[in-house]
């Protein structure tokens, strides 16, 4: 494969992650609403906790755990942000 070749095929990838990335904050926008009307708290710490362990047990590299779990932080980020639009209101 050529260079032209490999970045075609992470051209690729990138917008199947975008993808992605928006179904995944439409699934948090969700659970947003449902946190609102049950009076949840926007954080679980828990929850979190579980992702990162899971993304670090089905890792199979070239990305080392750390990698992943900071990652999956940022992605949790923006998610919790869109979380709390939908509970507070706030942009």
């Amino acid at each position: 494969m050529t260079i032209d070749d490999l970045r075609c095929e992470i051209d690729r990838l990138d917008s199947e992650l975008l993808k992605i990335f928006n179904q995944r904050a439409q699934l948090a926008l969700k659970i947003g609403e449902l946190k609102k009307t049950s009076g949840l708290p926007i954080f679980d710490p828990g929850r979190e906790k579980k992702i990162f362990q899971r993304m670090k047990n089905d890792n199979p590299g070239p990305l080392d755990d750390q990698a992943i779990v900071r990652l999956f932080e940022r992605v949790i980020d923006e998610s919790r942000r869109l979380e709390r639009i939908m509970t507070e209101g706030e942009k």
